[in-house]
């Protein structure tokens, strides 16, 4: 597309150039001359006096276009509209006592205008950058240079290079060496879907773009960097989510010679870094630590948000044999019973208890029941089915007292701990319970190594394929895999799992071992890994690591409700790029160069 043509009113810069930016000048620049550049955010004009907001990424200055110091430059004036792009020269005054804009920084001055000149023009926006409004996704990623305008979106970005230039002065303080790893590398099992890239030179082969540069992080170990950090890259062609996108950024780290707790540590001195550095908090490391089965058991997920209660109660055994037969006959079938004490909720009315049980269908629950704890009774359809020993076995378990509500969850185990995960969530949520000022971190340890696939009928693992069982765990690989712990470590903020690691394998042989559990045989592991396997038979030194996702961790930082308000130009849900319209067709040749081979429509003949 090409602009209509029209009378060209931009100017050159000529002799101006700018002095300050648009958030320095106060009391201390009054009667001094300057430059200022800008864009035209806002114009008022009172009685003949026309003032301008000019904004530039660091802040606002208003300037004055006053008839009686240069009636050219005010004339000039009258057509300026938002967006315009402007050079100013004038005097700092101070604004009259009852004018001041205590809101901005530069709000005890303005700049009366000596000279104007227009450098650009502008088309109307298609969204107001003056306001924060209700705007479509799809629209600001259509017109990201212009959101990128607004202040709420350029300071999310402006923090975003606070962080990362945090982290990197930091491990580079610690010692660690900055070195970047392929981006082009090859498919391998395990893990979501790669984005491949077709060969023009290897005909019918083709790249993939890292899910992570795991392994040639721990070929740089053996290789005796002993510690390595990367500001990365990462690409994963999976289902998105407001957290979730087709590319993003890891602070990745390795490290050799090192057990858990040094890993954690260094983590948590970085972590401390950046919240100084990005909101002047003040954290205090140690965080907390929590085992994985314990987190599964009172939070039903293992990456729990801890700011407030709410946890699971399992009542299996408290309930078995009860006279309640759909509780009785699932623990029966070897399920559970898990409940939550929705504190001073017995209020909920009907509708709510439906909307509660609309909410926990879409996660698999196939109803919900409740009851609500009234002084000297317990309200519910199920109260009847169960006696009085009974009830007071689940209300000493659930510490229930009257204005209590409490609401079950009965099925399969992981069923149930998803269930009530996200409901406990939703409750938070309903309650006011999650306060964005509050930052609870929490390290989630002692990961299982692996789990069954049903759907695929062979185990998988949990973190990847790579990662240390307990050396007193190593018996049980074989006869019970199931029950092999791991030297895994989550970091887990406010229900966000914001950077996950472990102790890596580096002995060959319990290596194969894993990767037989994984059902990965020899040759396919050849395949997939023989350089990393061969690499270990070469003095590979003890090494773990960790990574740290930059976007969530943003996200959380500033406040966002999704990762795109704090990446410069991300995807949508669809991993489409409204600005570029990307993933794009191309060319027939291009895809004949690259041996593809599509089956093309015929053209039809006149």
């Amino acid at each position: 597309m090409f602009p209509k043509k029209k009378e060209n009113n931009m100017e050159s810069m000529g002799a101006l150039r700018r002095t300050h930016d648009c958030n320095t000048l106060g009391l201390d620049n009054l009667n001094q001359e300057v430059v200022l550049m800008g864009w035209v955010l806002r114009r008022r004009d009172h009685g003949g006096v026309i003032f301008i907001d000019l904004r530039d990424r660091y802040g606002i200055t208003q300037v004055v276009f006053n008839p009686e110091i240069n009636p050219d430059v005010h004339e000039k004036a009258h057509q300026l509209r938002s967006e315009w792009v402007l050079a100013i020269k004038g005097k700092v005054e101070q604004r009259p006592g009852d004018m001041a804009n205590t809101k901005l920084k530069t709000g005890d001055i303005e700049v009366l205008v000596s000279e104007l000149t227009i450098l650009n023009t502008s088309k109307t926006p298609p969204f107001p950058l003056d306001e924060i409004s209700e705007i479509s996704d799809n629209l600001r990623l259509q017109y990201r240079y212009l959101d990128l305008r607004r202040p709420e979106i350029a300071n999310n970005l402006i923090m975003r290079h606070k962080a990362v230039q945090t982290v990197r002065n930091y491990l580079t303080e610690s010692d660690f060496l900055e070195i970047e790893t392929p981006m082009l590398t090859r498919s391998t099992p395990e893990g979501a879907r790669d984005y491949l890239v077709p060969s023009r030179v290897n005909a019918g082969k083709f790249y993939a773009l890292p899910q992570s540069p795991q392994l040639f992080k721990q070929m740089l170990m053996i290789a005796g960097m002993e510690r390595y950090f990367q500001v990365v890259k990462c690409f994963r062609d999976e289902d998105l989510r407001a957290d979730r996108q087709p590319e993003f950024t890891q602070i990745d780290m390795e490290l050799s010679f090192v057990g858990e707790d040094d890993i954690i540590g260094i983590s948590e001195g970085m972590v401390k870094a950046v919240f100084k550095a990005t909101r002047d908090i003040d954290l205090e490391p140690p965080f907390r630590r929590m085992k994985y089965d314990e987190a599964v058991a009172r939070y039903g997920t293992d990456r729990p948000d801890t700011r407030f209660g709410l946890e699971l109660t399992d009542l299996t055994e408290t309930l078995r044999g009860c006279g309640f037969k759909v509780f009785n006959s699932i623990i029966e079938k070897g399920g559970v019973v898990k409940a939550i004490n929705a504190k001073g909720c017995g209020t909920f009315s009907r509708k709510d208890l439906d909307d509660l049980t609309n909410f926990a269908g879409t996660f698999g629950a196939k109803g919900m029941a409740w009851i609500k704890i009234k002084e000297g009774e317990w309200q519910s359809p199920i109260t009847k089915f169960f006696n009085e020993d009974e009830l007071a076995a689940m209300g000493k378990a659930l510490d229930a007292e009257p204005g209590d509500l409490i609401l079950f969850g009965a099925d399969d185990a992981s069923t149930v701990n998803q269930v009530l995960a996200e409901l406990r969530l939703e409750l938070a949520r309903r309650l006011d319970l999650l306060d964005e000022n509050t930052f609870d971190f929490l390290w989630i340890t002692d990961f299982p190594l692996v789990e069954y696939d049903a759907d695929r009928k062979r185990y998988s693992s949990v973190h990847h394929p790579f990662t240390a069982p307990f050396e007193e765990h190593l018996d049980m690989l074989e006869s019970d895999p199931g029950k092999v712990k791991s030297r895994a470590y989550d970091l887990v903020l406010n229900g966000n799992e914001i950077g996950g690691g472990s102790i890596r394998i580096h002995q060959p042989d319990i290596q194969a071992r894993v990767l037989k559990v994984l059902g990965i045989d020899e040759e396919e592991a050849e395949d997939k890994f023989g350089f990393l396997l061969n690499a270990l038979e070469f003095g590979a030194r003890p090494h773990g690591g960790i990574a740290f996702g930059v976007d969530r961790l943003l996200m959380i930082l500033t406040g966002s409700s999704s990762i795109r308000d704090v990446i410069a130009f991300p995807k949508t849900q669809k991993a489409t790029c409204p600005l570029t319209e990307a993933p794009a067709s191309v060319a027939r040749k291009q895809l004949t160069e690259l041996h593809l081979r599509p089956d093309w429509k015929e053209e039809k003949k006149e």
